[in-house]
């Protein structure tokens, strides 16, 4: 899968070109209906590209009612490749500047850079971009009709008889009600990492951990949860604290994502890892000392292996 940075860039595809065009915020089961519609366009001839912005345009335009992101561009662009198979992936850097732009400008600065034509736009119905919301499903089939393209407009997606959308699925994850969440993602719901340095307490009483930033994504309540993990070149099962260590560190301000993972021996510090959060087990709690948590992890890793059997 090739990413590009620069609208600019697309002149390096072999054309003509079958957008996809959204946020697609956690490349959910209506996103996908969008990418879909484009990859099966650009059977016909020439190249899918999807078309997605970073950061998020409300951390940029509203920063105080920006969401906890579903999947951070690291993510997003994980899950298009294994998921997907998209051929191309442009990620337009959304900024202030940017945001003057018009929907027309927008759209026309894709068709400048695409001298072999543009032969779709696919987009989500209700979808309006560009300064002042001045672009929408409209616009596009009147510059398509000016200009030679088709344009795709994909309606809601439903799933469960429940509306797909990614508000939907990031209050399911808050509640941790990860079936609502499996349901409209179209797969299980998983956080993706970078494994960073910690404390090392876990290797001296046994259960080293791999301790992840999250890049602001949406995270469940705080718990010990059974989980699976990938990354690495490798997979495994695991037991995860998401809290804020009261027994070791006092309690922080911040929750950190803690993973002990089964048979992992050697170390994977800078290593991009994908969680996928299984099942509760327990709420974070507060011990009397190291070796009482001790104990309780080890509960814990046998209640968790239970579960990731079945």
């Amino acid at each position: 899968m090739e990413v590009l940075y620069d609208i600019a860039h697309l002149r390096r595809l072999p054309g003509p070109l079958h957008f996809a065009i959204g946020v697609f915020d956690g490349v959910h089961l209506g996103h996908r209906a969008v990418i879909d519609a484009a990859l099966a366009s650009a059977e016909e001839g020439g190249t899918a590209v999807v078309v997605t912005f970073d950061p998020h345009p409300v951390q940029v335009l509203s920063p105080r009612n920006a969401p906890r992101l579903l999947t951070a561009s690291a993510h997003k662009l994980f899950l298009l490749e294994r998921m997907l198979k998209a051929n191309s992936v442009l990620i337009v850097n959304f900024d202030r500047a940017f945001s003057d732009q018009t929907g027309e400008e927008f759209v026309r600065a894709l068709i400048e850079s695409s001298p072999d034509g543009v032969a779709r736009i696919c987009v989500g119905e209700q979808w309006q971009f560009g300064k002042g919301r001045s672009g929408d499903i409209e616009l596009l089939r009147k510059l398509g009709k000016d200009n030679g393209f088709e344009v795709t407009g994909v309606g809601t997606v439903d799933a469960g008889g429940m509306r797909v959308s990614s508000t939907r699925i990031r209050e399911a994850i808050g509640a941790g009600d990860f079936n609502v969440a499996h349901s409209l993602l179209g797969r299980s719901y998983t956080v993706f990492g970078t494994v960073i340095e910690g404390q090392k307490l876990g290797r001296t009483i046994g259960f080293p951990t791999a301790n992840l930033t999250v890049h602001q994504e949406q995270l469940p309540p705080t718990g010990v949860y059974a989980v699976r993990a990938t990354g690495a070149g490798d997979s495994w099962d695991g037991v995860a604290n998401l809290g804020y260590r009261p027994t070791v560190a006092g309690g922080l301000v911040k929750r950190i994502l803690e993973v002990h993972l089964f048979g992992l021996e050697h170390e994977i510090y800078g290593e991009e890892l994908e969680v996928e959060f299984v099942r509760f087990i327990r709420p974070e709690q507060k011990f009397d000392g190291v070796d009482a948590l001790k104990g309780q992890i080890g509960k814990d890793v046998e209640t968790a292996r239970q579960i990731l059997l079945t």
